[in-house]
């Protein structure tokens, strides 16, 4: 059998292993790796505060983190691979860094947010900028969060993604890191953590910056789940998070001084893209719902929060204004091309290292200091809980649909949806052993029963 065709295999065995990108929306792996590409660069460099499961990664998965890298660069052509950790995970720099072969280099990133995006990454690695409204592959990279490389690792030997590192951590008394399987009950997940050290908690699911509060914390762990961060209702972060369109459209139209601070600290305009969250601010004060002229400049936004969380001096909320923007250009056909995008692009900002957010300094404007020094230490979790609730739609591209049906008995790693046709999307794999409850999107598994 010649390598072409082992490499076809190992794109077949990814998709059916149901591999999404383990670091953000959820992109099926497969589609990613076809493409050609010079360097490929495992990212992880972990951006949130409180969150281990990167570092876990590097530390107690680096074989199969090598061996997922060593696959993609013979998939792709790639004659360069980077590992891109921050300089404060020395300890995972210095645990990897004698395991590299010729081939494969650590890239000591800076210890600022956000470090982990892809287009800082690609231009600290390469130099080189994706263009605006692009992708890695554009300018011959490929970038792949570290529990992804696992994942595409394990599917060459066949085995499916069940599970998904998280981290629980905030007011829980033992923090940890582990991996749990999908569908586990938020509260299940922190009850591994004992007690909650609060009244009245939610639960950010991901990270503080760029997370979703959930209150009910029967829900459920989803494949791109990548932290539980347990706060007090009433703390400052859960109220700027959970902040209303009316409410902070309201602020902000009465709020807005100008004071171009957002803009100023925003990492994509000053890697020179075509954003500018004062003008999206400004726009507020236009009298139609949407302004061609200012709110086109919203475009560009990745949403990292900085602009809200850590720039505005009046605690406004731009992050938040600039992806309602976004929805409205494109429910109003005002969607730039990227080739339009592009032509906006400038140069990168001369004070741009100069502006990076300090990992440390955010942490305490975030009001999470208090939790900093307690290490999410890697938990091995043996039991498997009794229930399970798999979301059909976790994941990019198309809703898989079920194959099987109330009633059926399945074990751990059984195919229990597919997408349908031919269209873009991976299968959802039985994440424990048990009977099967169909409810509207969402696959139940009880192993009880």
């Amino acid at each position: 059998m010649s390598g072409a065709l082992d490499m076809n295999s190992l794109v077949e065995k990814v998709r059916n292993a149901g591999v999404v990108g383990a670091g953000g929306a959820g992109f099926p792996s497969y589609v990613k790796i076809e493409a050609q590409a010079d360097v490929l660069i495992a990212n992880g460099a972990e951006c949130e505060p409180l969150l281990f499961k990167d570092q876990t990664i590097i530390q107690r998965f680096s074989a199969e983190l090598l061996q997922g890298m060593a696959l993609l660069m013979e998939l792709t052509g790639a004659s360069r691979g980077v590992i891109a950790i921050k300089e404060m995970h020395q300890d995972s720099i210095s645990h990897i860094e004698p395991l590299l072969p010729a081939n494969i280099e650590i890239k000591a990133m800076p210890n600022v947010y956000p470090a982990g995006d892809e287009y800082e990454l690609v231009y600290e690695v390469t130099g080189n900028r994706i263009p605006a409204g692009g992708l890695p592959k554009d300018v011959g990279v490929l970038v792949q969060n570290v529990e992804t490389l696992v994942n595409i690792a394990r599917a060459e030997q066949g085995t499916p993604v069940t599970r998904t590192m998280i981290t629980v951590h905030g007011e829980v008394e033992h923090p940890y890191t582990a991996l749990l399987p999908i569908g586990m009950r938020f509260a299940d997940a922190i009850s591994l953590a004992g007690a909650i050290t609060c009244d009245d908690p939610v639960v950010i699911d991901g990270g503080a910056m760029m997370g979703q509060v959930v209150e009910d914390l029967d829900a459920s762990i989803s494949a791109v789940s990548s932290g539980l961060l347990v706060l007090p209702r009433e703390s400052n972060l859960v109220k700027r998070r959970t902040q209303t369109e009316k409410e902070y459209r309201r602020i902000g139209k009465s709020g807005c001084d100008q004071c171009t601070l957002c803009t100023e600290m925003c990492p994509r305009y000053l890697l020179g893209y075509p954003v500018q969250p004062h003008l999206v601010m400004r726009s507020l004060l236009t009298t139609g719902e949407v302004s061609e002229t200012l709110s086109v400049h919203a475009q560009a936004c990745c949403e990292c929060n900085v602009c809200t969380l850590w720039a505005c001096p009046e605690q406004l909320n731009p992050r938040d204004i600039c992806a309602s923007t976004k929805r409205d250009l494109k429910a109003n056909d005002l969607w730039l091309t990227p080739e339009q995008l592009q032509g906006q692009t400038r140069e990168v900002h001369s004070m741009r290292e100069y502006r990076g957010v300090p990992s440390s300094r955010l942490v305490r404007k975030l009001g999470l200091a208090k939790y900093d020094n307690r290490t999410a230490y890697w938990k091995e979790v043996d039991t498997t809980p009794s229930r399970v609730v798999i979301a059909l739609h976790q994941r990019m591209g198309q809703p898989p649909e079920p194959v099987v049906k109330t009633g059926d008995t399945v074990v751990e790693g059984a195919v229990i949806a597919k997408p349908p046709g031919e269209g873009m999307g991976v299968p959802v794999h039985a994440s424990i052993s048990g009977k099967v409850t169909l409810t509207n999107g969402f696959i139940e598994i009880n192993a009880g029963n």
